[in-house]
């Protein structure tokens, strides 16, 4: 058997690697310089950073198993801690080192400025949620679900509307409130205390996962195509041919804009939503209370303290930052920050269509296709998740595994 991945981003490196463990002959094309897609170390002015700031948490399972199939300690390469969400305005919640489902009774119970009749309020909602399995009656956005649940106090614009943008890249008012209360099942409801553990980088995201994984697969007799762009997918009788070359099945794992000038079956009509993230260098003594907290008010939702006096500023979603260009945009984050030093560097990072926009009812691709021997892989057909890592791994291992377990159709098919 011999299958081809389309595309180096998680996805295609979890596809690759799972068809290549099994013995399968792989080629894995590329069409960037180097592997990891939208989450990939780049070159920043003499400084090896990230394409875009990403927090992982302990519910990404399949992912942490990912890394350590190719050699990675996550232990090693990154600074995990119980989840705490803080802010400037003197909020604060923060999870002990209890087991779940204490450890979020007891944070949500602690947490300052809030309350007691509404922890009260929320822990018999969040409960109420939990005993129905996470699954809503209908279809409403992440804003209709907390009024009805009478969730419009404190918790709700410190806690639950920061953690929808975070995690679904939609705003509470637009996004899918099914999606975040899968994403709310799997970390602050699971009975697996690490699930709610931040998992916070210590290198870049090339040495995270791409790197060692590009290593891994050439070093197990994968083929890696760089700087490589697929210009023709075909169905022939027997199999797939990709510009020429004939293989038994393929793994489409690009992202969903560039689907329909390869397979135009797969088409969507998705929404995007982008993300920025302004790199603001400070003199190496400047350090934040806790690496991660949440700013209300201003451009930037969160604030990431990468150590050595950088600071990573995450903007998710439409907002009035797209219209400030770089330099302005900046110097506006800088002023927000209101830190007693002036900073010495800063980059902005600009994704316009980072994920897709996690809306209500949104239609979402199978990972089949009308041809047998081809199958997507991507955030995109993981209909579980919104746009994560998490998702993109376990779409790729997906695909991999129906070739590998013998459901392929190997009948002869040109359709």
């Amino acid at each position: 058997m011999k299958v081809a991945v389309i595309g180096g981003g998680w996805a295609g490196l979890a596809a690759a690697i799972e068809l290549t463990a099994a013995g399968v002959d792989t080629t894995l094309f590329e069409a960037g310089r180097v592997l990891g897609g939208r989450a990939r170390g780049v070159d920043l002015d003499g400084r090896r950073l990230d394409n875009g700031q990403h927090i992982l948490l302990g519910a990404y399972r399949d992912t942490l198993a990912l890394m350590r199939r190719v050699g990675v300690d996550p232990e090693q390469v990154f600074d995990c801690r119980p989840l705490r969400v803080i802010d400037h305005t003197g909020f604060r919640l923060a999870l002990p080192r209890l087991p779940a489902p204490l450890n979020v009774a007891w944070g949500l119970l602690t947490a300052h400025g809030v309350g007691f009749g509404e922890k009260l309020k929320t822990a018999l909602w969040m409960d109420g949620i939990k005993r129905g399995g996470f699954r809503l009656a209908h279809e409403m956005t992440v804003a209709q679900w907390l009024d009805a649940a009478g969730q419009t106090g404190t918790l709700r614009r410190h806690l639950w509307e920061p953690l929808c943008l975070a995690a679904l890249n939609t705003p509470a008012e637009h996004a899918s409130a099914q999606l975040f209360a899968n994403v709310l099942r799997d970390s602050l409801g699971s009975t697996r205390r690490a699930d709610t553990d931040l998992l916070l980088p210590r290198v870049d995201l090339g040495q995270l996962l791409p790197e060692p994984a590009g290593q891994w697969l050439l070093a197990h007799g994968a083929k890696i195509c760089l700087s490589t762009r697929v210009g023709q997918i075909t169905a022939i009788e027997g199999g797939i041919e990709i510009d020429g070359e004939t293989f038994t099945a393929a793994i489409l794992a690009t992202a969903p804009q560039h689907l329909a000038a390869l397979w135009p079956a797969a088409a969507t009509d998705f929404a995007y939503e982008p993300i920025a993230t302004v790199y603001l260098q400070f003199g190496p003594g400047t350090k934040a209370e806790f690496p991660l907290s949440n700013r209300l008010g201003g451009h930037a939702q969160w604030i990431v303290d990468r150590g050595d006096g950088l600071f990573a500023c995450v903007l998710s979603g439409h907002g009035e930052w797209e219209t400030l260009d770089d330099a302005t945009l900046a110097a506006t984050l800088e002023g927000e920050l209101a830190l007693p030093e002036a900073t010495l560097w800063h980059k902005v990072i600009r994704e316009k269509r980072a994920t897709f926009s996690a809306r209500p009812k949104l239609s979402r691709l199978d990972f089949s296709t009308s041809n047998p021997r081809l199958f997507l892989a991507g955030d995109h057909t993981w209909a579980d998740y919104p746009a994560t890592l998490e998702g993109a791994v376990r779409s790729g291992v997906r695909a991999a595994r129906t070739i590998i377990s013998g459901k392929l159709d190997l009948t002869p098919s040109t359709s």
